[in-house]
């Protein structure tokens, strides 16, 4: 079986969204002339753009295409490149025994060149290609051979990952009765699956109700300890002087930990723990063990931790209000759950469902009516963004529900149930004094940065997609931008 690895480059995607123009796709061709069985492609544009790809790819070369899309800020990170691709190939080499492998060398960051020649001459041997215009598909002679003393080692949690990929478990109730369609949801749901019936700590990221209690949940509910308890501790609702007797126990009470033996223990927002408290939760992960406040003694514990967060913490790290060494023995099995505004096919989906729960859990309330929603209401609820992710969107329409006064759910109704979060007018960008003079070029400034800063987040610091996403023209045009208001 002969399997092509690559990154996903600039022409890749601008040749998917030109059909019918002498475009080249560099992976394409690659894979146009020397007969490949399947790709494996690493991507670090954003899901939408990605899938968008791996959809494309696939219709065009008929084969199966996996696509890996992870956040890359910074592309001389050599570590986290190696990392990930090692990950991607030994996956495939382990799933396929006796596969012949292939690196394109590509047209992206250096350093993603650098590890694939390092792949090819060291743990996974295989050819080396590259592709121009010029010259076509060509392969990549080096003229030396690295020692394999030389490659890096991965981590003991890339390890278990590792080994988490190499096998997809069959469907269960509780993923299926899950909504979706999109790309992203089914890579999270897919990872959530194999993460269930393994028994390491999973930390589930994402912002504010995209459904990490959910996926909690279900994970517990397809383990082997599904017949245990499931205990729910939001981090941030226990007041802190109360937090290590809350959560560890206090002499002869016992805390949430002992209530969770041999079941789940879900933390949600346990960024909000405070630093004494991160050093007890790293015992009980790495001994097995709890001490409960103002006891010298240890219990032995037989715990699963699950932990949430919309926060980035290896931000928290730098700041210093999270423990590295407690994110490390966390994130072992990591789930990243997209936000709603990129979630592209699955908002009909979750409106039709949400709507019918809403009409069954309402059916036996005095004087209520089965709701349906007429066409403008839908169009409005398909043009916002939800800021408030799957939340806003329940909340949203069992208000227009009860606004509603007929059996339909108006445009009306939606746009007086949609919460719209108004700025101070004194703060408000078109709402500001000239009476007493203002500095507009500083307020053209601030407005520039605040987007500027928003948009290379949103695209994880990819400059192409950030520039895509403010109607800049280019790459160059954005970097311009950047340099002028001083954005890193």
């Amino acid at each position: 079986m002969k399997i092509l690895s690559a990154w996903v480059g600039e022409a890749d995607i601008h040749a998917s969204r030109t059909p019918g123009r002498a475009v080249e796709s560099p992976i394409l061709a690659a894979i146009n002339a020397l007969q490949f069985d399947e790709v494996c492609l690493l991507s670090a544009y954003d899901q939408w753009v990605s899938g968008a790809y791996m959809e494309w790819l696939e219709r065009r070369s008929g084969l199966t295409v996996n696509v890996l899309v992870v956040r890359l800020p910074d592309p001389n990170d050599h570590d986290r490149i190696y990392m990930l691709a090692s990950r991607v190939v030994e996956s495939a080499s382990t799933n396929n025994p006796g596969v012949e492998l292939t690196y394109y060398l590509g047209d992206g960051w250096s350093a993603m060149a650098a590890i694939w020649i390092l792949l090819a001459r060291t743990r996974y041997p295989g050819w080396i290609i590259d592709y121009s215009t010029e010259r076509g598909v060509k392969e990549v002679r080096i003229p030396f051979e690295p020692s394999p003393a030389f490659a890096p080692v991965a981590s003991e949690a890339d390890n278990v990952l590792t080994r988490l990929m190499q096998s997809l478990p069959g469907e269960s109730p509780a993923f299926t009765a899950m909504i979706h369609r999109c790309t992203a949801m089914n890579r999270a749901v897919d990872l959530a699956r194999r993460l269930a019936l393994r028994d390491v700590p999973v930390l589930i990221q994402g912002e504010s109700g995209t459904g990490k209690e959910l996926f909690a949940r279900t994970i517990h509910q397809t383990s082997a300890r599904s017949d245990q308890p499931f205990v729910h501790v939001n981090c941030g609702a226990i007041p802190h002087e109360s937090v290590n007797s809350g959560i560890f126990g206090d002499r002869e009470v016992a805390g949430y930990v002992e209530s969770a033996d041999r079941g789940t223990l879900f933390l949600a927002d346990v960024d909000e723990l405070p630093l004494t408290s991160q050093v007890r939760l790293l015992r009980v992960l790495q001994d097995c063990e709890v001490t409960r406040a103002r006891a010298t003694e240890p219990r032995p514990i037989n715990v699963r931790i699950i932990a949430a967060t919309n926060r980035v913490l290896p931000e928290e790290i730098q700041a210093g209000r999270f423990r590295e060494d407690l994110y490390y023995r966390l994130a072992v099995g990591v789930l990243l759950l997209p936000p709603l505004r990129e979630r592209d096919g699955d908002l009909d989906l979750l409106i039709d469902a949400r709507m019918a729960s809403i009409n069954v859990e309402a059916a036996s309330q005095p004087g209520y009516g089965h709701k349906e929603l007429d066409a403008a209401a839908r169009k409005i609820l398909i043009g916002h963004s939800w800021p408030g992710n799957l939340r806003e969107l329940h909340n949203v329409l069992l208000r227009a529900s009860i606004w509603a006064s007929g059996d339909t759910i108006t445009e009306k109704d939606i746009s007086a149930s949609l919460v719209r979060n108004v700025p101070p007018q004194g703060d408000a960008v078109l709402g500001r004094s000239v009476e007493q003079g203002m500095s507009l070029p500083d307020l053209m400034a601030d407005v520039a940065r605040h987007y500027l800063e928003r948009a290379m987040a949103q695209a994880e610091g990819n400059k192409t997609a950030a520039a895509r996403l403010l109607g800049l023209g280019s790459y160059q045009t954005l970097n311009n931008w950047l340099k002028k208001y001083e954005v890193e």
